[in-house]
């Protein structure tokens, strides 16, 4: 497993849709695409099926699928090759460094597919809707752009929903049961490996899609001490 891990970090290496913490890429991936089209990063992509499933679903848009698990990323981006996907692409590197890789409002949308919903109060901060990625987040959207969460994770869920109205982030969709809808748009409909392996067994997919304020309040304290305080959940 140790040898086949190795032989696919040399891999993407030589893939020319994987970039492996890329310089001087903020403000220059039109170059990169060779349009001008809008940009959809999918956070924490592992193997990249939302990034693929919607390259495929909007060709006129461009996708960047961003995780720090190369052996992960391999996959996706080897099936963007043999497919001939150009509107996808990977780049490996940590969340935390968005605004390294990316310049104010370049970026019209962010999909948070199935992340790992640090269920331990110790690590909200990892949580990928906590204030501090909004933050950051905050500083590549464009005016308007749209953050989306999709999650099996009913602590996250709910934890997200705190936030969001802590922090004044209009909420455009709540959904706390996609497939329950006699209709689910088609973007909702690409499935993950992680979806696929019902970790947390909740049989509901929860998804939220929301805007951000010209300014994220800091609240990172009053949550944290919210969240010591909430003696009826303390998951979340």
């Amino acid at each position: 497993m140790a040898q086949k891990k190795l032989q696919r970090f040399a891999d993407i290496k030589t893939f020319p849709n994987v970039l492996e913490y890329p310089k001087e890429m903020a403000g220059n991936w039109g170059i990169f695409f060779k349009n001008t089209n809008p940009i959809t990063l999918e956070l924490a992509c592992g193997r990249g099926e939302y990034t693929i499933g919607m390259a495929a679903l909007y060709p006129q848009r461009n996708f960047i699928g961003i995780d720090i698990k190369g052996n992960r990323m391999y996959i996706g981006a080897k099936q963007c090759l043999a497919e001939k996907i150009t509107n996808a692409a990977f780049l490996r590197t940590q969340i935390e460094k968005l605004p390294d890789y990316f310049t104010a409002g370049e970026v019209n949308e962010i999909w948070i597919t199935f992340p790992d919903p640090q269920l331990r109060v110790s690590k909200a901060k990892k949580r990928l809707t906590h204030p501090r990625f909004l933050r950051l987040y905050n500083q590549v959207l464009t005016t308007g752009g749209t953050v989306n969460l999709k999650t099996d994770s009913p602590d996250l869920y709910h934890f997200t929903k705190i936030v969001l109205t802590a922090c004044a982030c209009p909420v455009l969709i709540d959904n706390p049961n996609v497939y329950a809808q006699p209709e689910v748009p088609a973007a909702l409909c690409i499935k993950t490996h992680y979806e696929n392996l019902d970790i947390a067994q909740s049989k509901k997919i929860h998804y939220l899609s929301f805007s951000l304020p010209e300014q994220i309040k800091n609240i990172d304290k009053e949550l944290h001490q919210q969240l010591k305080n909430d003696s009826n959940n303390t998951t979340i």
